[in-house]
């Protein structure tokens, strides 16, 4: 940039994009130092190393992580350095500066000297590719919105659902419960109806196997009746009677 046309018009304006690069050069030279200083006294700190052999050991690691950091950043700030030089600060074709005796609102820079009708018919490609997918982002938007809230609807629709059959559920529980309790109450009048007959049908054997057993005791005679029985078979009249009561 040493004696070219844009270095001329920076003096003009008082301006040197030398000294620029330089002062962001050494700002970042201040943020690399004082990073691994505090880096220094971190490790230190956890290492405990202070006042120890190890002090130095670590002040060597810590002195060679930082040449090898350094190293690669110059690299890199090198090739910065001549991009902003050569391209950042270069001014285009055809600028001129303005005359000293000319008035001051004359324009400085030739426009028709740096007309590129390429250039130019990238650009309205670029700003119509862009209207485009604008567009297209706009009717993606849309879409997007309304597939959420059909989203929604038919998660509304399945609780909605989900609570509907649970409902339907606990009514046929219920329905199943009652029906249930109908059959036990059902089972138990047929089995108490059993037993009574059951009980019925055995009195009623047992007496008639007395009434067999002591046929001429139950008929009244001309005689008198049980007054013309013996005491052995009253004893036994006595014993059935007794069993028919238990």
């Amino acid at each position: 940039m040493e004696g070219s046309e844009s270095e001329k018009v920076f003096d003009s304006l008082n301006l040197n994009p030398k000294h620029f690069v330089n002062e962001a050069l050494n700002i970042v030279d201040e943020l690399v130092d004082d990073a691994f200083d505090f880096f220094h006294r971190e490790a230190a700190n956890l290492l405990k190393t202070e006042g120890t052999n190890r002090s130095e050991d670590l002040k060597e690691g810590v002195a060679q992580i930082k040449n090898m950091v350094q190293l690669t950043l110059d690299k890199r700030l090198s090739l910065w350095e001549k991009y902003c030089l050569h391209q950042c600060f270069k001014v285009p074709q055809g600028f001129s500066l303005p005359k000293a005796d000319g008035p001051s609102g004359d324009t400085s820079f030739d426009i028709n000297a740096v007309e590129n009708p390429e250039l130019d018919e990238k650009l309205d490609f670029l700003r119509n590719k862009i209207s485009e997918v604008g567009k297209e982002s706009a009717e993606l938007n849309r879409e997007l919105q309304a597939l959420e809230r059909q989203s929604m609807l038919s998660g509304h629709s399945a609780a909605s659902l989900a609570e509907a059959l649970e409902l339907y559920q606990q009514l046929a529980v219920d329905e199943k419960f009652e029906e249930l309790v109908r059959t036990a109450s059902d089972f138990q009048t047929k089995v108490e109806n059993l037993a009574t007959r059951m009980v019925e049908n055995s009195e009623h054997r047992r007496a008639k196997r007395i009434r067999t057993s002591n046929g001429e005791m139950f008929r009244l005679s001309n005689d008198g009746g049980l007054l013309s029985a013996t005491l052995e078979e009253l004893q036994e009249f006595g014993d059935d009677i007794k069993s028919l009561r238990d």
